[in-house]
């Protein structure tokens, strides 16, 4: 099956269990087990050609300049961990269904699963870190959704919203560390980035790219210090614990680590700071496992521990610490899985999960006690059990690893580690599963239906199995093992077997347990001790730096987003001024290479018009009409410059531009009082006055200096006169500009601009549905209005006018592709013959005329755009690339038929309905009873004429 189609399958599939909703609860867990199963056996088809040593990728160029490809890859490593996500993930599915209450939205809950799913999938394997990027932020996003999945519990929204802060914060910083590892190997490919480990290592960029990246990782998989957000995430559903803690979310820190194990490891920082974070976490976490009470909460903290291990063991930079910590992720994916829905069975059946609740449980589940006390002491690595394997092959790697130049640091701080780990889950057999059967359990406890106990007693299968033969899983381990090393380093030759003689790693490992036992004898002085030994509180020192953290952004952001546009344009004013003024008197200015041109008095006299015109609009700006009318002569006056600069297109656009926008601004006045109120001081005016002034000569200068010389490099101008008749297929290069070689820009401005138009109409809606709707209409006039308020002559005018507007703008944009016009200007003048029928008719007269909503003439333009930059992609284009011929249909001319045009009609729509929109908003504010009654132009209503003909 194609890459494409398995990472696509969750996202396509999370549409069905929201539909699927009303069918009941087995309908959901149904189509969201069988999307998974899906992917599942697409996945076991490429298992041939993984066996075989071949890497398999799938390529779709999407924006190839950017380096930004939908390029997939499957090797060892991403079959490993895809197979871990889907295959225990249907197994999560099976249990949740048993799980879920019927109170709980089960259509939502498998939504957000398979978005998490089809995530988590897409991270490992994509071959694209950009791409990886984008998945990887999604888990983020996913994972709050299932972590907060009860809403009504405060702990689930908190323990939410801490892992969405600590995750996306290390995502962030992640996003740095890889586009700078794909500035230093020249490609964002990660096929190519794993080529060029000694280009990476040897930059000085290395480092700054080492720690952002660890930094997401180490966020991710809860590594010290960030391992605090992952026990709070145990308010999820207990499917969701097993789930993110056995084979996904917290693996994929370790996953990227192990991805670019190639490039990154094998230097002196890479193991310093991963072996020494990986080895605190470890012992850390086991230690403070073995205190809590809550089961979830402890093994929480173990699955914490148990990172810190993989992790270590990935920082040792060798071959077979990297073989060992493949392993244990298999291992510990079957017996976490198997334990974290162990305590979900008990907490459903118990309703508690409280150690100090329970005990005497064996006789009462048995069936729960076989499957938790064996992945219990595969966890506690207890032989023949594969837990057992791994952990002695950690402990084998420990001996060899020295740090900070300390022989035995490693091997001690690892058989402590072991050491709680073991007590912990001696403690989790003995004091839940042991002891005398209480009466007062919250619940009668009993084993579950076969729903509930099946999935986990299957995950036990791999864990007897692999530990009473571990040949079964040497080949699969050693195959992603050498996807790891990526050719940088042999696979060790070890053998995975029980005894391997009387080596220092089997006495660590005896150590270990009968430490483990020892400790569980002594739990009850230990936990006293425990609970009345100070020690900093990991939520709380959290809690108080996202308080100090938003104390200080809000200081920051009221003393500067307050709101008051003229200080944020004094601030960027300001700033700019700074900069340019540091940049003109540190830099060189070359003399002058062109003379200037002559000066009529027709410059001149335009160039006066426009200076009176804006320090009139400066000095008169309170009166609000009188400003609008110089906003309007300035912008003429603009329009007026740029047909004297030989650019018919931005001409034509401007004064179309500037008519619409006075209209709309005529309309908005209708709101406002007459003249601006005074609210700056004189002082402050004259401030603003100075930057002003200051700001404005600084760009007249800049402008007068660069129009006196020569470019010193060849201007994008000519690529694009050169190119824009061969290339786009037209003459006029401003418009082959907008939808050719920058379609993607004018595709985000009609998208833009349609939203616009929509935030305003939202806002009308608001306006019209509350309070402020009967201010609007019983406000008195401020004075007489005529007695014609639809003038015959404007009516008859107007209606003259529309066909010959319609016909003029249809013009304008056939010809756009060859002289001045287009789509936009087009939609411009299309968008004024209507609005003079608003004008002249009436707002109601109008309205019942109108036959297409303009929210739907937007959404039509914005789509025939989209779809027509689609079209390239199926000849092997990059997204919103043109293409042209000439055909000749007799008995005309030959012309051309460009796709170009299907784009410029996409921008005609999007700018009528935008237009449009927003200026029927207005109006419907406009709109009073008591003058805008009548729906009849000219004010003739022909009823009353029939009734008044009839007397």
């Amino acid at each position: 099956m194609s890459l494409f189609i398995i990472v696509a399958l969750p996202f396509l599939g999370a549409l069905l269990p929201g539909l699927m909703y009303t069918a009941g609860r087995a309908a959901c867990a149904g189509v969201t087990f069988t999307v998974t199963l899906a992917a599942f056996l697409g996945l076991l088809t490429n298992l041939p050609s993984v066996l075989a040593g071949e890497v398999l990728q799938a390529r779709v160029l999407w924006m190839p300049e950017l380096g930004l490809n939908l390029t997939l890859m499957l090797d060892g490593l991403g079959f490993f961990f895809a197979l871990l996500i889907l295959g225990i993930g249907l197994l999560i599915i099976a249990y949740a269904r048993n799980y879920l209450s019927r109170d709980d939205n089960m259509g939502e809950f498998f939504t957000y699963l398979l978005l998490f799913q089809g995530a988590m999938v897409g991270i490992v394997l994509s071959d694209n870190i950009l791409l990886l990027l984008i998945f990887w932020e999604l888990t983020s996003l996913s994972s709050f959704l299932l972590i907060g999945f009860w809403k009504h519990l405060p702990e689930g929204r908190q323990g939410a919203r801490m892992a969405l802060t600590v995750t996306g914060m290390g995502g962030l910083a992640m996003v740095g560390g890889m586009l700078i590892l794909g500035q230093i190997a020249g490609s964002y490919d990660l096929s190519v980035i794993l080529q060029n480990r000694e280009l990476i290592q040897e930059s000085p960029l290395y480092l700054p790219a080492l720690l952002l990246i660890l930094l997401g990782c180490f966020t991710k998989s809860a590594q010290f210090p960030f391992h605090f957000w992952l026990p709070h995430a145990m308010a999820a559903p207990t499917p969701v614990s097993a789930y993110l803690h056995s084979a996904t979310m917290v693996k994929a820190g370790i996953f990227l680590m192990a991805r670019m194990w190639p490039v990154l490891a094998g230097t002196p920082e890479w193991f310093a700071i991963v072996t020494t974070a990986g080895l605190i976490t470890m012992v850390l976490a086991a230690i403070i496992a073995l205190f809590k009470h809550d089961l979830k909460a402890l093994l929480a903290f173990s699955t914490v521990s148990h990172l810190g291990l993989i992790t270590m063991l990935l920082g040792t930079g060798t071959a077979f610490g990297a073989m060992a910590a493949m392993f244990h992720i298999l291992n510990h994916a079957t017996f976490k899985a198997a334990l974290f829905m162990s305590a979900g069975i008990i907490d459903h059946e118990a309703h508690t999960r409280d150690i100090r609740r329970l005990g005497g449980l064996r006789k009462l589940m048995p069936i729960t006690f076989v499957i938790a006390t064996l992945a219990a002491l595969s966890m506690a690595g207890i032989p023949f059990l594969n837990g057992f394997l791994s952990k002695e092959m950690m402990l084998e790697e420990a001996t060899h690893t020295t740090l900070f130049g300390i022989p035995n640091l490693v091997p001690i701080l690892a058989t402590v580690g072991s050491l709680f780990s073991a007590a912990y889950c001696f403690r989790l057999i003995g004091h839940v599963f042991f002891g005398p059967v209480r009466d007062d359990y919250p619940a009668k406890p009993h084993d579950p239906p076969v729903g509930l106990w099946l999935p986990p007693a299957l995950l036990i299968v791999p864990v007897v199995v692999i530990g009473v033969a571990p040949f079964l899983a040497e080949p699969f381990v050693k195959l992603v093992t050498a996807s790891v090393l990526g050719g940088e380093a042999e696979v060790p030759k070890a053998y995975f077997k029980i005894w391997h003689g009387l080596v220092p790693a089997l006495f660590m490992s005896i150590a270990a347990v009968v430490g483990g036992l020892i400790l569980l004898a002594i739990f009850k002085p230990l936990l006293a001790a425990w609970d009345n030994t100070p020690r900093p509180e990991a939520k709380v020192i959290f809690e108080g730096l996202i308080e100090a953290v938003a104390r200080v952004a809000r200081g920051v952001i009221l003393n500067l987003h307050n709101g008051a546009f003229s200080r944020y344009a004094l601030i960027g004013v300001a700033t700019i001024i700074v900069a340019g003024g540091y940049a003109w008197s540190t830099g060189t200015i070359a003399p002058p290479t062109r003379d200037l041109q002559p000066v009529g008095p027709v410059h001149v006299g335009g160039a006066v018009m426009l200076i009176a015109a804006v320090a009139g609009m400066v000095l008169l700006h309170r009166n609000r009409l009188l400003s609008l009318i110089l906003i309007g002569i300035v912008g003429l006056m603009v329009s007026i410059g740029f047909v004297l600069l030989s650019a018919p297109d931005l001409a034509m656009t401007q004064f179309t531009v500037e008519v619409v926008t006075i209209i709309l601004l005529l309309l908005a006045l209708n709101f406002l009082p007459k003249r601006t109120p005074v609210e700056s001081t004189v002082l402050r005016r004259i401030r603003d006055a100075g930057v002003a002034i200051v700001g404005g000569l600084a760009a007249f200068a800049m402008a007068y200096h660069y129009m006196l010389r020569d470019a010193v490099v060849s201007p994008i101008s000519e690529f694009h006169l050169a190119n824009s008749y061969k290339g786009g297929g037209g003459t006029n290069v401003v418009n082959v500009i907008l939808v050719d070689f920058r379609g993607f820009d004018t595709y985000g401005e009609i998208i833009v601009l349609g939203i616009a138009a929509l935030l305003i109409y939202a806002l009308t809606e608001t306006l019209l549905s509350g309070p402020v709707r009967a201010r609007l209409l019983n406000r008195e006039l401020d004075q007489a209005r005529a007695g014609d308020v639809h003038p015959m002559m404007m009516v008859v005018l107007t209606r003259v006018l529309l066909p010959v507007v319609i016909l003029v703008g249809f013009y304008i944009f056939l010809r756009g592709h060859n002289e001045p016009g287009g789509g936009f200007i087009s939609g411009l003048v299309v968008s004024i013959g209507v609005v003079m029928q608003y004008m002249a008719s009436g707002f109601a007269w109008t309205s019942a005329r109108l036959r297409y909503p303009y929210h739907g003439v937007i959404g039509a333009g914005v789509l025939i755009a989209g779809f027509t930059g689609i079209g390239s992609w199926f000849v092997s284009k990059p997204f919103l690339t043109s293409d042209f011929t000439y055909v000749r249909i007799p008995p005309f001319n030959e012309f051309e038929l460009a796709t170009a045009a299907l784009f410029d009609l996409g921008v005609f729509l999007a700018v009528v309905g935008a237009v449009m929109l927003s200026l029927e908003s207005f109006s419907r504010l406009a709109r009073r009873a008591h003058y805008d009654e009548s729906e009849h132009p000219m004010d003739i209503d022909p009823s009353r004429e029939a009734e008044q003909e009839a007397t």
